[in-house]
């Protein structure tokens, strides 16, 4: 999923008006309530939609991040495929 300039411009207007701090407690937060939703499925309960509703209020609070912590889309791209090659190292699969 990418933003949308509208929506950038929205994000970013949310960090000025809340302020770095608050939005990364914020971002905490999100990601505790997406923790409590996945917890819920594991005993059982049907929450397919709450899922995917905390999944976003993650994936929004981390564009915020990539603000306040001036992390640009190829940090993250390195950072992501070293990840994933160390991730296929682990599992031994043949991939390609």
């Amino acid at each position: 999923m990418e933003f949308n300039t509208n929506q950038i411009d929205i994000m970013l207007d949310a960090l000025s008006w809340y302020g770095s701090s608050t939005q990364v407690d914020m971002a905490v937060e999100e990601m505790n309530e997406l923790t409590k939703e996945l917890l819920k499925n594991r005993r059982g309960k049907e929450n397919r939609s709450d899922i995917a509703m905390e999944m976003a209020d993650v994936y929004i609070m981390l564009e915020q991040l990539k603000f306040i912590f001036g992390v640009d889309e190829t940090e993250l791209k390195v950072n992501a495929e070293f990840k994933i090659q160390r991730l296929k190292n682990r599992i031994g699969g043949s991939y390609e």
